[in-house]
Formats: structure tokens, sequence, C-alpha cells
């Protein structure tokens, strides 16, 4: 599954894997990608829901 949102300057592609959860640039896919595991992704997206508090 790969997500997209295109209402900034700011998009990323985000898909999901029995294995993994990948992210891309996608105004640059070619330039790679960051692969984490699901518990990593949670835990950011946790964060994010928090306000960045780190």
């Amino acid at each position: 599954m790969i997500r997209t949102a295109r209402e900034s300057n700011a998009c990323v592609e985000v898909r999901l894997t029995d294995q993994a959860v990948a992210v891309r640039d996608s105004k640059a896919p070619g330039d790679g990608q960051i692969v984490v595991s699901h518990a990593a992704w949670r835990g950011f997206l946790s964060k994010v829901e928090q306000g960045f508090g780190w």
C-alpha cells in the first residue's frame, strides 16, 4: 500500500509491507528510501501525535 498527500511541498510516500515500512521523498524517488520496522514506525507516529516532544 502506498499513501501520498499532495497538499504541500513536503511530500513523502509511505509503503507498508508485511515486513517493514518504507518511506521516500515523492519528488525524488530515485534518491532512495528509509526502511524501518513496524514498531519503529508506530513509535514515530506516536511522537508525531504528541507534537514532536522528543
